[in-house]
Parts: structure tokens; C-alpha cells; sequence
């Protein structure tokens, strides 16, 4: 059944959705290396907006050793350190509402939530190694557990997606020091750290972190595709225009150096993200990051611009559906009246069915509808 008033846009984010989510690397190198669960993400995404990582994705600064020395020194942060361990102890009670994606706020994509599904091993996604010229740390199958604490970690992240940009000059963008993210007091997975008093003394001792090589995997582990929205994107960009709403791109993204091989995208066209959408805007480039309101608003300039240019009459808020798997980035876009649809971690077949139903369009092959169905 067409929907009464389909998208003109379709705004898809890229890490955790068209790709595979680096979350799933972080969680393999807390296990790998027996760091309190949660700890790497409550940092990175605490060090907003001024640690190293947000500044990296807002094109401030450069991917080179002071980068990486940096990002260091945010995964040691002492004060965040203590924050953290505090908030496992005085939110204990609260955690079986952390494990609810629908208990943040997210009230997106809950037709996708009450499907009566259990989630495969193929529903998580594969593991596989990374690209050539870099080399990073091996991906294994997860557990259940593992699987339950991923889809914990992907709510209060703002972790971008590491999209392989060309290197090249990076426009800054007016208000790009306003960029930031809200600090969430509950804790981001279940396993509780030992126990700590309120003197940084009694803590455990900082985990050392070894940041370049957690970089590496993470930005490894999202070349993969996702085995369910990529090939939705590709069905996408395989009908005319006539047929189908304009697909863009709305990405916190990191440039490479130009000698990395992630950086050489002539070399590979079809690895170029950039290929598969009508518009794409990247953190790094345009000196904005989500869920700031104001990248979200260029996004929407960018797609009328596009639309008028094709015979179109425009293109608001209202008009675009937005995927993404970070709900502080969902919320500043039903903030400016996007539709929006939540992708949750190992159940990402949920977001193209809801698509589907949005759209009028069918974005699955048959075998995949069966399985799932």
C-alpha cells in the first residue's frame, strides 16, 4: 500500500546504518583487553565538544600523531574516569531502562521495535577484516551478551561514522564552535565496574588505552557494508529520479591523509561514498557535526537547492526522512519536523522494512523478505 505522502528525501547517516557500526570494534577491544565495559564510548562521546574526536570530525584538526596523542588523553581522563564509575554505582536501578532503546525518548521507529523477530548472527552483521594498508585488530563472532551490549552502546553515543573522505581543504562552516553534544548521566552498557567510592584514589587504575590502534579497527570494521541497508541504498539508486525520493547523505565524518589508502578514492571509485547519493554532507568539510541543528539545516538547503535544479519545487524539513542509529542525533531532527527512523544495532532489517512502508517502494530481495517476514 503507497504511503499518503512519500518522502522527497531520504536522509541516510552512514556509520552504524550503511555500514557497520563502529561500535561493534569497540566492544571487541574492551573485551579483548578486559576494559570496563562502556568505558571508551562514555569517554569519547563525554569529551564533547572540545575533545579531540569532535574537533577531528568538525575538520578543526588534522589526522596525524597530535590527533592520536590527544584522543589519548581523552581515554585518560581522570574526571570522566570518576564520572563514569559514579554513575554505574548510583544508577544500578536504572539500568534495565538503559537496555530499552525506547526508554530515551526515541519514540522513532517503534512499528520497527514490536516486531515479533529474535535476531540472527546475520542479523548482527559479519566480522571481517579490514581493508589493505592498515591493519587492525582481528574481528570475532559475538555472543548474545556481546550482541544485547552492543544495542546498549549505540543510545548515547555521538560517535560519528567514519566515512572514507578525500583528503582535501576543509571549509569551515559559520558556528562550528557551537557544535556539541548533552551530557547523558546513565550509564551506556550493564556491566557494572568494581565498585568505587568518591575519592578518585579508591578508583581502579585508568585502563591504558592504546588509541591509534583502536582508531584503526574501528575505522576498519565500518568499510564493511551492512548487509540490509546497503543494498536498500543500492535498489535506491538503481530507479530514475521519477521513481524515487533524492538520496542524501547526513554524516559525521573524519578526512584521512592523503597518503593513507583510505584517502585514495580515485584509485576505487566505488568505494567513494559519495557515489551512491544525490547529496552529501560531511562533518569534516563543512566544520559542523550532528546533532548540532545547524548541519541539519544546510543538509536541507542542499536538497532544495538539488530539487529546484531537477524541475522540483523544493525541498523542507518536513519533507526528509532521516535514518540514524544515535538518538541525540534523531532528536535534533524531529526537533526541525523530519520523519525520522531509529536503527538499532543488529536488527538494522527493522529500518528498511519501516522504509518500505514510508516509501511505497520495495527495498528487499525476496529471500531476505522470506527470513523475515
Amino acid at each position: 500500500m503507497a504511503p499518503s505522502r512519500p518522502p522527497k528525501a531520504i536522509v541516510f547517516d552512514i556509520g552504524g546504518v550503511c555500514v557497520l557500526s563502529p561500535l561493534e570494534a569497540i566492544t571487541t577491544y574492551e573485551n579483548k583487553n578486559n576494559i570496563p565495559s562502556g568505558w571508551i564510548n562514555f569517554a569519547i562521546s563525554h569529551s564533547a565538544p572540545n575533545g579531540f574526536w569532535p574537533r577531528l570530525e568538525r575538520g578543526e584538526i588534522k589526522m596525524d600523531e597530535q590527533f592520536f596523542k590527544g584522543f589519548h588523553a581523552d581515554l585518560r581522563n581522570e574526571k570522566l574516569w570518576k564520572e563514569y564509575h559514579t554513575n554505574f554505582r548510583n544508577n544500578k536501578k536504572k539500568l534495565k531502562d538503559v537496555a530499552n532503546p525506547t526508554q530515551l525518548g526515541d519514540h522513532v521507529s517503534l512499528k520497527a521495535e514490536a516486531a515479533n523477530s529474535t535476531p540472527t548472527d546475520q542479523d548482527r552483521g559479519a566480522h571481517t577484516s579490514g581493508v589493505s594498508g592498515q591493519k587492525a585488530p582481528e574481528m570475532r563472532g559475538e555472543s548474545d551478551d556481546q550482541g544485547r551490549s552492543l544495542s546498549k552502546l549505540a543510545k548515547d553515543t555521538t560517535i560519528g561514522d567514519p566515512v572514507s573522505i578525500e583528503s582535501g581543504n576543509v571549509t569551515q562552516g559559520a558556528g562550528s564552535d557551537s557544535a556539541s553534544t548533552s551530557r547523558q548521566p546513565t550509564p551506556l552498557s550493564s556491566p557494572s565496574p568494581p565498585e568505587a567510592t568518591s575519592t578518585l584514589d579508591s578508583l581502579p587504575p585508568l585502563p591504558n588505552i592504546d588509541g591509534e590502534s583502536l582508531f584503526w579497527s574501528m575505522m576498519a570494521h565500518a568499510r564493511n557494508p551492512d548487509p540490509y541497508i546497503f543494498p536498500a541504498l543500492l535498489r535506491l539508486e538503481k530507479l530514475s529520479h521519477k521513481e524515487r525520493p533524492i538520496i542524501a547523505a547526513l554524516s559525521n565524518t573524519t578526512i584521512f591523509p592523503p597518503d593513507h589508502p583510505y584517502s585514495r578514492l580515485a584509485d576505487a571509485p566505488e568505494n567513494d561514498p559519495r557515489s551512491h547519493f544525490d547529496v552529501f554532507v560531511s562533518s569534516a568539510d563543512v566544520g559542523l557535526r550532528k546533532p548540532d541543528p545547524k548541519i541539519y539545516k544546510l543538509a536541507v538547503e542542499k536538497l532544495d537547492r538539488f530539487d529546484k535544479e531537477h524541475g522540483g519545487d523544493g525541498v523542507k524539513a518536513e519533507d526528509c526522512i532521516f535514518l540514524d542509529d544515535i538518538g541525540e542525533n534523531l532528536k535534533t531532527a524531529r526537533s526541525l519536523r523530519m520523519k525520522t527512523i531509529k536503527v538499532i544495532l543488529g536488527k538494522t532489517w527493522r529500518a528498511v522494512k519501516e522504509l518500505e512502508q514510508e516509501t511505497g517502494l520495495d527495498l528487499m530481495d525476496d529471500r531476505t523478505r522470506r527470513s523475515k517476514l
